[in-house]
């Protein structure tokens, strides 16, 4: 079976500036014509987004 549209579930841990990238990369993802989902078992392809950098962050 063929799939016309990949399903995505995007989990964004870390800080406020790692949530901006995250929806900004869920955008540009629905943009390509892939779907978002609410939840991993739902989706074909899982992103974990991370940040290890706190204080840049913030600034």
């Amino acid at each position: 079976m063929i799939k016309l549209q990949n399903t995505v579930y995007l989990a964004s841990l870390g800080c406020s500036k790692n949530q901006v990238d995250s929806e900004i990369l869920l955008g540009l993802l629905q943009q390509e014509g892939y779907v978002i989902v609410e939840e991993p078992q739902d989706a074909d392809i899982i992103i974990v987004n991370t940040c290890g950098f706190i204080q840049s962050a913030k600034e």
